[in-house]
Protein backbone atom coordinates (compact mmCIF):
# COMPACT_ATOMS: atom_id res chain seq x y z
CA UNK A 1 0.00 0.00 0.00
CA UNK A 2 1.24 3.47 -0.82
CA UNK A 3 1.90 6.14 1.72
CA UNK A 4 -0.86 8.57 2.51
CA UNK A 5 -0.39 12.31 2.12
CA UNK A 6 -0.29 12.72 5.90
CA UNK A 7 2.53 10.18 6.28
CA UNK A 8 4.57 11.83 3.52
CA UNK A 9 4.00 15.22 5.09
CA UNK A 10 5.08 13.89 8.49
CA UNK A 11 8.29 12.49 6.99
CA UNK A 12 9.08 15.80 5.30
CA UNK A 13 8.52 17.64 8.58
CA UNK A 14 10.84 15.28 10.46
CA UNK A 15 13.47 15.62 7.73
CA UNK A 16 13.19 19.39 7.89
CA UNK A 17 13.66 19.36 11.67
CA UNK A 18 16.76 17.17 11.37
CA UNK A 19 18.23 19.49 8.71
CA UNK A 20 17.60 22.52 10.93
CA UNK A 21 19.26 20.80 13.89
CA UNK A 22 22.31 19.78 11.87
CA UNK A 23 22.61 23.25 10.38
CA UNK A 24 22.35 24.82 13.84
CA UNK A 25 24.97 22.49 15.36
CA UNK A 26 27.29 23.11 12.39
CA UNK A 27 27.08 26.87 12.79
CA UNK A 28 27.64 26.63 16.51
CA UNK A 29 30.75 24.53 15.99
CA UNK A 30 32.05 27.14 13.57
CA UNK A 31 31.83 29.59 16.46
CA UNK A 32 33.41 27.13 18.91
CA UNK A 33 36.60 26.79 16.85
CA UNK A 34 37.70 30.45 17.10
CA UNK A 35 36.61 30.49 20.74
CA UNK A 36 38.87 27.55 21.52
CA UNK A 37 41.78 29.15 19.66
CA UNK A 38 41.33 32.39 21.59
CA UNK A 39 41.09 30.60 24.95
CA UNK A 40 44.18 28.54 24.14
CA UNK A 41 46.13 31.66 23.11
CA UNK A 42 45.17 33.65 26.22
CA UNK A 43 46.00 30.70 28.50
CA UNK A 44 49.30 30.13 26.70
CA UNK A 45 50.33 33.78 27.09
CA UNK A 46 49.27 34.05 30.74
CA UNK A 47 51.16 30.90 31.68
CA UNK A 48 54.29 32.22 29.95
CA UNK A 49 54.04 35.32 32.14
CA UNK A 50 54.47 33.26 35.31
CA UNK A 51 57.82 33.71 37.06
CA UNK A 52 60.51 31.10 36.56
CA UNK A 53 62.34 29.49 33.67
CA UNK A 54 60.41 26.46 32.30
CA UNK A 55 63.63 24.80 31.18
CA UNK A 56 65.22 25.20 34.63
CA UNK A 57 62.05 24.02 36.34
CA UNK A 58 61.91 20.94 34.14
CA UNK A 59 65.58 19.94 34.54
CA UNK A 60 65.91 20.87 38.20
CA UNK A 61 68.26 23.15 40.14
CA UNK A 62 71.27 20.82 39.76
CA UNK A 63 71.25 20.82 35.95
CA UNK A 64 74.12 22.57 34.19
CA UNK A 65 73.56 25.83 32.37
CA UNK A 66 74.47 24.17 29.06
CA UNK A 67 71.72 21.60 29.55
CA UNK A 68 69.26 24.35 30.43
CA UNK A 69 70.23 26.33 27.32
CA UNK A 70 69.75 23.27 25.12
CA UNK A 71 66.35 22.62 26.67
CA UNK A 72 65.36 26.24 26.10
CA UNK A 73 66.14 25.79 22.41
CA UNK A 74 64.08 22.59 22.29
CA UNK A 75 61.13 24.37 23.93
CA UNK A 76 61.53 27.34 21.54
CA UNK A 77 61.72 29.68 24.53
CA UNK A 78 64.14 31.98 22.66
CA UNK A 79 61.55 32.59 19.94
CA UNK A 80 58.45 34.78 20.01
CA UNK A 81 55.32 33.80 21.88
CA UNK A 82 53.42 33.43 18.61
CA UNK A 83 56.04 30.97 17.28
CA UNK A 84 55.82 29.00 20.52
CA UNK A 85 52.00 29.00 20.34
CA UNK A 86 52.01 27.81 16.73
CA UNK A 87 54.32 24.92 17.66
CA UNK A 88 52.02 24.14 20.61
CA UNK A 89 48.98 24.06 18.31
CA UNK A 90 50.68 21.68 15.88
CA UNK A 91 51.49 19.30 18.73
CA UNK A 92 47.96 19.68 20.07
CA UNK A 93 46.37 18.69 16.75
CA UNK A 94 48.52 15.56 16.86
CA UNK A 95 47.13 14.65 20.29
CA UNK A 96 50.26 15.78 22.14
CA UNK A 97 49.37 17.83 25.23
CA UNK A 98 52.98 18.08 26.30
CA UNK A 99 55.00 16.52 29.09
CA UNK A 100 54.66 17.12 32.80
CA UNK A 101 58.06 18.11 34.10
CA UNK A 102 57.01 17.14 37.66
CA UNK A 103 55.91 13.57 36.84
CA UNK A 104 57.96 13.10 33.68
CA UNK A 105 54.87 11.64 32.03
CA UNK A 106 52.80 12.54 29.00
CA UNK A 107 49.89 14.79 29.96
CA UNK A 108 47.70 12.85 27.51
CA UNK A 109 48.27 9.64 29.49
CA UNK A 110 47.62 11.40 32.80
CA UNK A 111 44.37 12.86 31.52
CA UNK A 112 43.14 9.50 30.20
CA UNK A 113 43.34 8.19 33.78
CA UNK A 114 42.06 11.26 35.62
CA UNK A 115 39.30 12.66 33.41
CA UNK A 116 37.00 9.63 33.95
CA UNK A 117 37.31 10.06 37.72
CA UNK A 118 36.12 13.66 37.47
CA UNK A 119 33.34 12.84 35.01
CA UNK A 120 32.14 10.03 37.28
CA UNK A 121 31.93 12.42 40.24
CA UNK A 122 30.21 15.16 38.24
CA UNK A 123 27.76 12.80 36.52
CA UNK A 124 26.61 11.09 39.71
CA UNK A 125 26.42 14.45 41.49
CA UNK A 126 24.22 15.90 38.75
CA UNK A 127 22.00 12.80 38.74
CA UNK A 128 21.50 13.16 42.50
CA UNK A 129 20.60 16.83 42.09
CA UNK A 130 18.06 16.10 39.34
CA UNK A 131 16.60 13.03 41.07
CA UNK A 132 16.37 14.47 44.59
CA UNK A 133 16.31 18.26 44.58
CA UNK A 134 13.96 18.81 41.64
CA UNK A 135 11.18 16.56 43.08
CA UNK A 136 11.84 18.20 46.45
CA UNK A 137 11.43 21.64 44.88
CA UNK A 138 8.22 20.60 43.12
CA UNK A 139 6.76 19.21 46.34
CA UNK A 140 7.54 22.38 48.30
CA UNK A 141 6.07 24.68 45.64
CA UNK A 142 2.53 23.37 46.11
CA UNK A 143 0.10 25.90 47.55
CA UNK A 144 -1.27 24.96 50.93
CA UNK A 145 -0.75 21.28 51.64
CA UNK A 146 -0.88 19.22 54.79
CA UNK A 147 1.50 18.86 57.68
CA UNK A 148 4.07 16.98 55.59
CA UNK A 149 4.20 19.68 52.89
CA UNK A 150 4.52 22.45 55.49
CA UNK A 151 7.34 20.54 57.19
CA UNK A 152 9.11 20.06 53.85
CA UNK A 153 8.78 23.79 53.13
CA UNK A 154 10.56 24.59 56.38
CA UNK A 155 13.36 22.19 55.45
CA UNK A 156 13.53 23.76 51.99
CA UNK A 157 13.80 27.24 53.47
CA UNK A 158 16.62 26.16 55.77
CA UNK A 159 18.42 24.38 52.93
CA UNK A 160 18.19 27.45 50.70
CA UNK A 161 19.71 29.61 53.43
CA UNK A 162 22.50 27.21 54.40
CA UNK A 163 23.59 25.79 51.03
CA UNK A 164 24.62 29.13 49.60
CA UNK A 165 26.77 29.96 52.63
CA UNK A 166 28.75 26.72 52.99
CA UNK A 167 32.10 26.38 51.17
CA UNK A 168 32.28 23.01 49.45
CA UNK A 169 35.70 22.07 50.86
CA UNK A 170 34.60 22.90 54.43
CA UNK A 171 31.48 20.75 54.08
CA UNK A 172 33.61 17.90 52.70
CA UNK A 173 35.99 18.09 55.66
CA UNK A 174 33.02 18.18 58.05
CA UNK A 175 31.49 15.07 56.47
CA UNK A 176 34.82 13.23 56.71
CA UNK A 177 35.12 14.16 60.39
CA UNK A 178 31.58 13.09 61.27
CA UNK A 179 31.05 9.97 59.15
CA UNK A 180 34.61 8.60 59.00
CA UNK A 181 36.42 9.82 62.11
CA UNK A 182 33.55 9.82 64.60
CA UNK A 183 30.98 7.33 63.32
CA UNK A 184 33.23 5.12 61.17
CA UNK A 185 30.47 4.33 58.68
CA UNK A 186 32.08 5.92 55.62
CA UNK A 187 35.45 5.18 54.01
CA UNK A 188 38.30 7.58 54.55
CA UNK A 189 39.76 9.91 51.92
CA UNK A 190 42.03 7.23 50.47
CA UNK A 191 41.19 7.73 46.80
CA UNK A 192 38.70 6.05 44.51
CA UNK A 193 39.08 2.60 46.10
CA UNK A 194 39.95 1.04 49.44
CA UNK A 195 43.63 0.54 50.10
CA UNK A 196 44.75 -2.72 48.52
CA UNK A 197 41.90 -2.87 46.01
CA UNK A 198 42.91 -3.35 42.37
CA UNK A 199 41.19 -1.11 39.82
CA UNK A 200 38.81 -2.96 37.48
CA UNK A 201 39.60 -3.60 33.83
CA UNK A 202 39.14 -0.33 31.99
CA UNK A 203 36.02 -0.07 29.83
CA UNK A 204 34.52 3.35 30.56
CA UNK A 205 36.99 4.61 33.16
CA UNK A 206 34.15 4.80 35.71
CA UNK A 207 35.17 2.37 38.45
CA UNK A 208 31.55 1.80 39.52
CA UNK A 209 30.44 0.83 36.02
CA UNK A 210 33.62 -1.07 35.09
CA UNK A 211 33.39 -3.10 38.30
CA UNK A 212 29.82 -4.12 37.47
CA UNK A 213 30.62 -4.89 33.84
CA UNK A 214 33.56 -7.04 34.91
CA UNK A 215 31.54 -8.87 37.55
CA UNK A 216 33.76 -7.51 40.32
CA UNK A 217 31.04 -6.21 42.60
CA UNK A 218 33.33 -5.70 45.60
CA UNK A 219 35.37 -3.19 43.59
CA UNK A 220 32.18 -1.56 42.30
CA UNK A 221 30.88 -1.17 45.85
CA UNK A 222 34.24 0.14 47.05
CA UNK A 223 34.24 2.77 44.27
CA UNK A 224 30.63 3.70 44.99
CA UNK A 225 31.20 4.01 48.74
CA UNK A 226 34.14 6.34 48.15
CA UNK A 227 31.89 8.57 46.04
CA UNK A 228 29.07 8.93 48.58
CA UNK A 229 30.54 11.78 50.64
CA UNK A 230 32.02 13.68 47.64
CA UNK A 231 28.72 13.41 45.77
CA UNK A 232 26.75 14.61 48.81
CA UNK A 233 29.12 17.57 49.11
CA UNK A 234 28.88 18.44 45.44
CA UNK A 235 25.10 17.99 45.23
CA UNK A 236 24.35 19.85 48.47
CA UNK A 237 26.33 22.96 47.56
CA UNK A 238 25.77 23.18 43.82
CA UNK A 239 22.23 21.85 43.79
CA UNK A 240 20.93 24.94 45.61
CA UNK A 241 20.58 27.17 42.49
CA UNK A 242 18.73 24.40 40.61
CA UNK A 243 16.49 23.82 43.63
CA UNK A 244 15.67 27.52 44.03
CA UNK A 245 15.03 28.04 40.31
CA UNK A 246 12.73 25.00 40.14
CA UNK A 247 10.83 26.04 43.23
CA UNK A 248 10.44 29.63 42.01
CA UNK A 249 9.29 28.73 38.48
CA UNK A 250 6.92 26.04 39.76
CA UNK A 251 5.34 28.45 42.24
CA UNK A 252 4.95 31.00 39.43
CA UNK A 253 3.36 28.41 37.14
CA UNK A 254 0.99 27.19 39.86
CA UNK A 255 -0.23 30.78 40.36
CA UNK A 256 -0.89 31.29 36.65
CA UNK A 257 -4.39 31.63 35.19
CA UNK A 258 -4.16 28.38 33.25
CA UNK A 259 -3.51 26.51 36.49
CA UNK A 260 -6.65 27.93 38.08
CA UNK A 261 -8.54 27.03 34.93
CA UNK A 262 -7.22 23.45 35.09
CA UNK A 263 -8.33 23.22 38.70
CA UNK A 264 -11.82 24.44 37.79
CA UNK A 265 -12.00 21.77 35.09
CA UNK A 266 -11.29 19.18 37.77
CA UNK A 267 -7.91 17.94 36.52
CA UNK A 268 -5.95 15.82 38.98
CA UNK A 269 -3.16 17.35 41.07
CA UNK A 270 -0.55 15.21 39.32
CA UNK A 271 -1.72 16.37 35.87
CA UNK A 272 -1.64 20.01 36.96
CA UNK A 273 1.88 19.60 38.37
CA UNK A 274 2.98 18.02 35.10
CA UNK A 275 1.66 20.97 33.06
CA UNK A 276 3.27 23.43 35.48
CA UNK A 277 6.62 21.67 35.27
CA UNK A 278 6.49 21.75 31.46
CA UNK A 279 6.37 25.54 31.70
CA UNK A 280 9.10 25.65 34.34
CA UNK A 281 11.38 23.13 32.60
CA UNK A 282 13.17 25.52 30.18
CA UNK A 283 14.48 27.70 33.01
CA UNK A 284 15.41 24.62 35.01
CA UNK A 285 17.35 23.19 32.07
CA UNK A 286 19.25 26.46 31.59
CA UNK A 287 20.30 26.69 35.24
CA UNK A 288 21.18 22.98 35.23
CA UNK A 289 23.48 23.56 32.27
CA UNK A 290 25.14 26.51 33.97
CA UNK A 291 25.62 24.55 37.20
CA UNK A 292 27.09 21.63 35.23
CA UNK A 293 29.90 23.97 34.23
CA UNK A 294 30.39 25.04 37.85
CA UNK A 295 30.54 21.39 38.93
CA UNK A 296 33.86 21.02 37.14
CA UNK A 297 35.28 23.91 39.15
CA UNK A 298 33.78 22.52 42.35
CA UNK A 299 35.36 19.15 41.65
CA UNK A 300 38.81 20.77 41.86
CA UNK A 301 38.66 21.31 45.63
CA UNK A 302 36.45 18.32 46.40
CA UNK A 303 38.86 15.94 44.66
CA UNK A 304 41.71 17.39 46.70
CA UNK A 305 39.78 16.97 49.96
CA UNK A 306 38.78 13.36 49.23
CA UNK A 307 41.98 12.47 47.30
CA UNK A 308 40.03 11.21 44.28
CA UNK A 309 42.93 11.63 41.85
CA UNK A 310 40.83 13.35 39.21
CA UNK A 311 41.65 16.07 36.74
CA UNK A 312 40.77 18.76 39.30
CA UNK A 313 43.35 17.51 41.78
CA UNK A 314 45.77 17.19 38.86
CA UNK A 315 45.24 20.87 38.02
CA UNK A 316 45.80 21.97 41.62
CA UNK A 317 49.09 20.08 41.76
CA UNK A 318 50.13 21.59 38.43
CA UNK A 319 49.40 25.13 39.63
CA UNK A 320 51.34 24.69 42.88
CA UNK A 321 54.38 23.33 41.00
CA UNK A 322 54.13 25.69 37.98
CA UNK A 323 53.75 22.70 35.67
CA UNK A 324 52.77 24.42 32.43
CA UNK A 325 51.52 21.56 30.25
CA UNK A 326 48.91 20.16 32.70
CA UNK A 327 47.59 23.66 33.41
CA UNK A 328 47.06 24.34 29.70
CA UNK A 329 45.41 20.96 29.22
CA UNK A 330 43.03 21.49 32.15
CA UNK A 331 41.94 24.92 30.91
CA UNK A 332 41.36 23.46 27.45
CA UNK A 333 39.30 20.55 28.82
CA UNK A 334 37.27 22.89 31.04
CA UNK A 335 36.54 25.15 28.06
CA UNK A 336 35.48 22.24 25.84
CA UNK A 337 33.28 20.78 28.59
CA UNK A 338 31.58 24.11 29.26
CA UNK A 339 30.97 24.84 25.58
CA UNK A 340 29.48 21.39 24.99
CA UNK A 341 27.13 21.84 27.94
CA UNK A 342 26.02 25.25 26.70
CA UNK A 343 25.60 23.84 23.20
CA UNK A 344 23.30 21.13 24.59
CA UNK A 345 21.22 23.74 26.44
CA UNK A 346 20.95 25.96 23.36
CA UNK A 347 20.09 22.94 21.24
CA UNK A 348 17.17 22.13 23.51
CA UNK A 349 15.89 25.66 23.10
CA UNK A 350 16.41 25.51 19.36
CA UNK A 351 14.29 22.38 19.14
CA UNK A 352 11.58 23.53 21.53
CA UNK A 353 11.32 27.22 20.66
CA UNK A 354 10.83 28.27 16.99
CA UNK A 355 11.90 31.83 17.85
CA UNK A 356 15.54 30.69 18.07
CA UNK A 357 17.03 31.15 14.63
CA UNK A 358 19.93 29.12 13.27
CA UNK A 359 23.07 30.36 14.95
CA UNK A 360 21.07 32.11 17.66
CA UNK A 361 21.13 31.52 21.37
CA UNK A 362 18.93 31.53 24.42
CA UNK A 363 20.01 35.06 25.29
CA UNK A 364 18.71 36.37 21.96
CA UNK A 365 15.27 34.88 22.68
CA UNK A 366 15.31 36.26 26.22
CA UNK A 367 15.90 39.77 24.83
CA UNK A 368 13.12 39.42 22.24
Amino acid sequence: MGESGRERSSKWIRAGIIVRILRYVGRRFLIVIPQMLLISLVTFILIRMLPGDPARLELGPLASQDAVDRRRLELLLDESVISQFWAYLKRLFQGDFGTSWVNGSQVRDDLSLRVPATLELITIGLVVVLAVFIPFAIATSIRGGGIVVRFLKKIAYGYGMVAGALPDFWLGLLLIYVFFVKLGIAPGPTGRLDIGETPPDRVTGFYTIDGILGGNFSVAWSAFSHLILPVITLAFVYGAPIFKMTQSKMAEALRADYTYYAEVLGLSRSRILLYAFRNAAPSVIVISGVISGYLLGGAVLIESVFNLNGVGQYAVQAVTTADYAPIQAFVLIAAVFTMLVYLAVDLFYFISDPRVESGGSVLEVADA
